[in-house]
Parts: structure tokens; sequence; C-alpha cells
């Protein structure tokens, strides 16, 4: 049987505010990583440029932190890798 490590992704676009849905989505992505003794990675898809908001994506970072919601990898991890944003989107 293969025991590969769990990894999940939350990718939201950096258009404003984030809504309740993006937050079940994050908050489901995070719990079964845990429990599956895994990370949990934020990406942020910055592909929509005519509806890019200045500082939506530290308002993601901050309302995930306000749930609880511990980034392991990617954009806001601690301690771990630190993704960057690339013409349109981000990269690992």
């Amino acid at each position: 049987m293969n025991e590969e490590k769990v990894r999940v992704r939350f990718a939201p676009s950096p258009t404003g505010p984030l809504h309740i849905g993006g937050v079940r989505t994050a908050l489901y992505n995070y719990l079964y990583a845990k429990k599956h003794k895994g990370d949990f990675i934020l990406r942020i898809e910055d592909t929509d440029k005519s509806r890019f908001v200045k500082k939506a994506e530290k308002y993601i970072k901050d309302s995930l932190n306000w749930c609880g919601i511990e980034i392991d990898e990617g954009v806001g991890a601690k301690n771990k890798i630190r993704t960057g944003m690339i013409k349109g989107s981000c990269f690992l």
C-alpha cells in the first residue's frame, strides 16, 4: 500500500474578502489534512488581474488565522516553504 503524505491545498483568488464558502472549503481541507497527519497548503491564484484587490492576500491569510487554520506550506506559512506570486499564479 502506498503511504504518501497527504497534502491538500486551498487556492483562493485575491479578488476581495474571503467568503463563507471559501472558509468552509479551507476548513474541510485543513481538517482532512490534519486527520491524516498531512499538510495544508495555501496557494494564492492570481489569475484574474482585472478583479485583483490590493491587500486581499493579507485579508485571506488573516481570516484563515482568525479561524484557527494554520498554513503548513505556501503563502503565510510559518517555518516552512514560502511560495511567491509569479505572473498570474504562484509557484511552489
